[in-house]
């Protein structure tokens, strides 16, 4: 576990001091969440799997998230003294932090089996503005992933930036659909109010607060950063399901998500700073599975040929992305 602690509090310790003193921290900061993990990556090492929930380092990371998201803000837009370069740096380093960390554990534990980490996940969700994706991830993603069912899974040949502009409505009416429909069937609808209103006063909460922070600069610092970790989980999604689809079986139902719906990413330290995130097909074929006990095979799931982040930045290159995973698509979509 002390990998996985290292790994995804040192970007947060970092962010902290940036904020607080300014150079050199918030070139550090960045660093070590885009350079030392694409080097530590290319080290040849395995997470051993642990019978372990990982509740602790969970809770710890939300704890500084809820911690390091003002600070930013006041850092971005309040009274800092820090200097515009400074600013930019740690701009692009909590976005990052945000995006591949925050939104990870959050995703750990909105998939717990008791209700309060369920919904501090969805508090961190809510905190970037990020509510709905709770109820999209939950009753759409899990249910209809790899088909078009799904807004989150990428179709083959599908640019990222027509994803994205797909995905940022798709998944919103999609949730909504799904929460409305689960409580039409519902024997008291009254009980308790619809789960957008709480995501929607979650954000406005937030908002809120950032504009106690540093007045409308604060406002604009959040939406900034909310946009930035928005996309970062957008594109982990993209990479992670792009052109996989499942098939139509005889009797006219789509077959069970298998290990072979998902790409996988198995480097060792980029999978310690996300939870093992990158493990995606172990995590949809046992949703509960606790992040220390996800597993890859590469024999039957499907291996990206570089980490996680660095699928991502090729992904914004989309002739690039294609070349690259095209043929790879085809060679699970149609085994010889």
């Amino acid at each position: 576990m002390i990998w996985y602690a290292i790994a995804s509090l040192t970007p947060a310790a970092l962010l902290a001091l940036a904020c607080l003193f300014g150079r050199p921290w918030p070139l550090a900061a960045l660093l070590s969440i885009t350079v030392l993990v694409f080097f530590l990556d290319r080290i040849a090492r395995q997470l051993p799997t642990r019978d372990t929930t990982g509740r602790g380092l969970s809770l710890i990371l939300a704890a500084t998230h809820f911690a390091l998201l003002p600070l930013v803000v006041w850092g971005l837009a309040g009274d800092s003294g820090l200097a515009v370069a400074d600013k930019v740096l740690i701009y692009l380093g909590a976005g990052l932090f945000f995006g591949q960390i925050s939104n990870s554990n959050a995703h750990e534990l909105i998939h717990a089996s008791t209700r309060w980490p369920r919904r501090i996940g969805t508090m961190l969700y809510c905190s970037l503005l990020h509510g709905h994706h709770v109820s999209a991830h939950l009753r759409v993603h899990h249910i209809h992933a790899a088909t078009d069912a799904d807004p989150n899974s990428a179709r083959l040949g599908e640019g990222f930036y027509a994803y994205a502009l797909r995905v940022l409505r798709g998944e919103f009416m999609a949730g909504l659909h799904a929460d409305s429909k689960q409580r039409a069937r519902a024997v008291d609808q009254s009980a308790r109010p619809h789960p957008y209103v709480g995501y929607v006063a979650g954000g406005a909460l937030t908002l809120g607060c950032a504009a106690l922070i540093a007045g409308w600069g604060g406002m604009l610092a959040l939406l900034a950063i909310a946009f930035y970790a928005q996309m970062q989980l957008l594109l982990s999604d993209y990479v992670q399901h792009y052109g996989l689809r499942r098939h139509l079986r005889t009797d006219g139902r789509m077959e069970p998500v298998g290990p072979q719906h998902s790409w996988n990413a198995p480097a060792w330290y980029s999978s310690a700073m996300m939870l093992n995130a990158p493990r995606h097909s172990d995590h949809h074929m046992r949703p509960a599975r606790a992040f220390p006990a996800l597993e890859v095979t590469p024999d039957t799931m499907p291996v990206l040929p570089r980490s996680l982040p660095v699928m991502a930045v090729l992904a914004l290159v989309p002739p690039i992305w294609r070349r690259i995973m095209d043929r790879r698509v085809a060679r699970w979509q149609n085994p010889a």
